[in-house]
């Protein structure tokens, strides 16, 4: 799940609580639905049980139980068309569509989004040309198209907005937040699994000199120029960020001190502007910060070897 999780739990279980509540209004307006009472009744409380399970689970809801939670819900909104009698109560389930689908753009991957929006437009299309009166299901087709239009859109923003929340703008990588939070989740894995994992902290040598002699534009051209260059050296499983200013950081997955030392020979052979690293490998029990902690220590201390001191 993108996002913060809490945070997409709790906008599930309120999805659920509105669906518990358009069941419910089901069972209270049979000229409009013909949906059994007992049945409307029994969804919507359904929905208010599963609101509450997701509330409360919200900070350890894992990515199976989000999508089984959205293809339930997309088989609501089909059930409610289904027992739909009227043109007013399909137009009433087209927010229930919208409402899943921003869901879905904005917590979970674009290809998953977009099967679920998929599932839900059939699902509910489905149920448009089961109901009656007929003559709905051109109608609802043409809603559809229009809300998965207007939803691919919104796609598109989310995605946008996140890339440019998460990259440093001078060099494309990753920034600080983004590049700990994967880093994170790799030294997870790592210590889950046993893998070798290894961060290393970068910084340039003498760089307010490059600044102060040829200016900072000439300063961040290096900036993005290493950048490029490391870049075009590491895996696809590696991540590299601007920590800030003049340093960086790696954090390399299933990799051992040996080896991250080889990669930085690598990165070093491949611009001939100076810099110090320090590395840390994991250990058990270690969190990212006693990580970063050791890898600064380590790079300052080849720092004050180089000026000899």
């Amino acid at each position: 799940m993108h996002g913060d999780r809490s945070t997409g739990a709790t906008l599930l279980a309120l999805l659920y609580a509105i669906g518990g509540a358009l069941c419910a209004v089901t069972a209270l307006t049979p000229g409009i639905w013909r949906m059994p009472a007992t049945l409307a009744w029994s969804l919507a409380a359904g929905g208010a049980v599963a609101a509450v399970a997701l509330h409360l689970r919200r900070e350890r809801l894992g990515p199976r139980t989000v999508h089984v939670a959205v293809v339930v819900l997309s088989a609501f909104v089909g059930l409610l068309t289904w027992r739909s009698t009227s043109a007013v109560a399909l137009v009433v389930l087209g927010p229930a569509v919208v409402a899943l689908g921003l869901f879905t753009t904005h917590f979970l991957s674009r290809r998953a989004a977009r099967a679920h929006l998929a599932l839900a437009v059939a699902l509910s299309t489905a149920g448009a040309a089961a109901a009656e009166p007929s003559g709905v299901v051109v109608p609802w087709l043409v809603m559809a198209a229009v809300l998965a239009l207007l939803i691919e859109v919104q796609a598109w923003n989310t995605r946008e907005l996140r890339r440019a929340a998460g990259t440093d703008p001078l060099t494309g990588l990753a920034n600080r937040r983004t590049w700990e939070t994967e880093a994170n989740r790799s030294l997870a894995h790592a210590l889950r699994t046993g893998e070798p994992l290894t961060v290393a902290v970068l910084d340039l040598d003498d760089f307010k000199r490059v600044n102060d002699e040829k200016g900072h534009r000439a300063g961040d051209a290096l900036l993005r120029d290493l950048a490029a260059r490391w870049t075009a050296e590491l895996r696809g499983a590696d991540s590299l960020g601007r920590y800030g200013g003049d340093e960086f950081v790696l954090n390399l997955p299933d990799t051992d001190a040996a080896r991250a030392e080889d990669l930085l020979a690598r990165l070093r052979s491949g611009h001939p502007a100076p810099w110090s690293a320090g590395t840390a490998t994991a250990r058990p029990g270690d969190t990212l910060p006693e990580l970063l902690m050791r890898a600064d220590a380590e790079l300052y201390r080849n720092k004050r070897s180089k000026r000899g001191g």
